[in-house]
């Protein structure tokens, strides 16, 4: 269900920007809550198409920051035609855009290493599927808690078929050597330095490693060793594509 944010916003802007820190989430809480009966989302407006006729196949693809997630995702849609959704970069493009009502919402989110409300990334997510008239896609870095998964229950129960869950297993040294090396030769990402990396690692660890665990007790998780260079990682993850039906 659409929701609207536009009272929301303003609100939570306001308080961010007169604080310095974290994000004040229970007020954001308090704010989702009392709008939760409003149908209008301002995402909505963006697109207008119905989903493919087929229902989509989506794995999700989750790993720690610098993990290699993009990288592999590149040569999955090269190899097998799935078109490669990162959450991230919607939330980044969502921020950049002119006129966005989301821009600093999701700004203060990511500068603080904090999960953006599901409700914006959802809807983000939603309308790049629409968009693409495609039918096989990799969500890159979602869900990354518990909320990010009801929230994609509530949003896309029925609309999608889940394949499975490809987890990027990399060592925490080597994660933040490929990060703070991306940010040095100039990737762009306000989350690339090490204050950042602290905290996204810790919000990893706290929120995305258990739901990793979840889908891993149902055994939907692939497992790919993410340490090695990038083309053996991905002789790796050919061979799970292929083991699941995927040409």
């Amino acid at each position: 269900m659409w929701r609207a944010f536009t009272r929301l916003i303003a609100i939570t802007v306001e308080s961010s920007s007169s604080a310095q820190g974290a994000i004040p989430h229970r007020l954001l809480t308090q704010q989702f809550q009392a709008h939760s009966h409003q149908q209008i989302n301002y995402l909505s407006l963006l697109n207008n198409r119905k989903m493919s006729s087929e229902k989509p196949k989506v794995v999700f693809v989750l790993g720690g920051p610098g993990a290699g997630k993009g990288t592999q995702c590149s040569k999955i849609v090269q190899r097998f035609q799935f078109t490669h959704l990162s959450a991230g970069d919607l939330l980044r493009e969502e921020r950049a855009r002119e006129g966005s009502q989301f821009g600093q919402l999701i700004e203060d989110y990511i500068r603080n290493g904090q999960i953006v409300p599901v409700e914006v990334t959802c809807s983000l997510l939603e309308n790049a599927m629409k968009n693409s008239g495609k039918t096989r896609f990799l969500i890159d870095g979602f869900p990354r808690n518990q909320d990010n998964l009801d929230g994609w229950n509530r949003q896309m129960d029925g609309k999608a078929d889940m394949q499975f869950v490809l987890f990027f297993d990399c060592a925490e040294d080597v994660c933040v050597e490929r990060c703070l090396g991306r940010g040095q030769s100039g990737s762009g990402r306000s989350d690339d330095n090490m204050e950042s990396l602290k905290k996204r690692i810790q919000t990893y660890n706290n929120d995305s490693l258990p739901i990793i665990k979840f889908f891993e007790q149902a055994g939907q998780v692939k497992t790919i060793d993410a340490s090695p260079d990038a083309e053996k990682v991905f002789e790796e993850v050919e061979r799970v594509f292929l083991a699941n039906g995927f040409q």
